[in-house]
């Protein structure tokens, strides 16, 4: 199902990067870093808990081909994949959407923790 008012469900042809039968990749219009990737599926949804075994598959399929062409066309030196599921993780656009952000050595002073910095305080332990 495609809604009109979804600017996922309808990506303009210069706006897909990579895709297969059920999801295709964007770049994010609001980056994290260079490359960094979105991977959306066709179908409208909000949450991952709700794709199919399918759609799950794809997606993975496709962050596995987003990686190889983010490591010849960026050289990243390691990789951040995110899903924000329900506002309160910060979803602001209610298609799911998975976030493939290339990372850089000397991007961030201390990255360890990596992921667990959506909550402030928590990423170093």
């Amino acid at each position: 199902m495609i809604t009109e008012s979804c600017i996922f469900c309808t990506p303009g042809p210069e706006e897909t990067i990579l895709e297969n039968h059920e999801v295709y990749a964007r770049y994010d219009k609001n980056p994290v870093s260079p490359g960094h990737l979105l991977i959306i599926p066709k179908r409208h949804f909000k949450s991952v808990f709700e794709a199919t075994e399918t759609e799950l598959s794809a997606l993975w399929n496709l962050i596995r081909v987003a990686k190889s062409y983010l490591d010849e066309t960026f050289n990243p030196d390691g990789y951040n994949i995110g899903i924000n599921d329900g506002s309160a993780a910060g979803q602001t656009i209610m298609h799911l959407h998975i976030h493939l952000i290339p990372r850089y050595s000397g991007d961030m002073k201390d990255p360890r923790g990596g992921v667990r910095g959506v909550i402030p305080g928590k990423q170093q332990y």
